[in-house]
């Protein structure tokens, strides 16, 4: 199943500027980086979002479905371990919203 939805009564798409908020410049820096050191390709990064399916562009924003498959890719390329993710979203979770981005800093 390929990634191209087209065809399928997705709509007009918007083509007007967008602002890109912080969290999607960070996913697109580290999408380079972790592409610069090696450790995941086009290759991989496309497998993931077309194993995804189409369900996901109805569900998942475009940089969220960009950030589900670099995390894919580096946990099947060993970078870290699930258990390790979980530990550090909990560490990331109990800042709250008064850390970085949410409390508009």
């Amino acid at each position: 199943m390929g990634g191209d939805i087209s065809g399928d009564g997705g709509g007009p798409i918007p083509r007007e500027g967008h602002d890109y908020a912080l969290w999607e410049k960070r996913i697109d820096a580290l999408m380079v980086l972790c592409g610069e050191k090696g450790l995941m390709t086009v290759d991989g990064l496309r497998r993931v979002l077309e194993d995804m399916g189409p369900e996901s562009f109805e569900t998942m924003g475009y940089y969220e479905r960009w950030i589900a498959s670099v995390n894919q890719n580096l946990l099947e390329g060993g970078v870290y371990t699930t258990e390790e993710l979980g530990t550090r979203m909990e560490a990331v979770a109990r800042r709250g919203a008064s850390y970085g981005e949410a409390a508009g800093g």
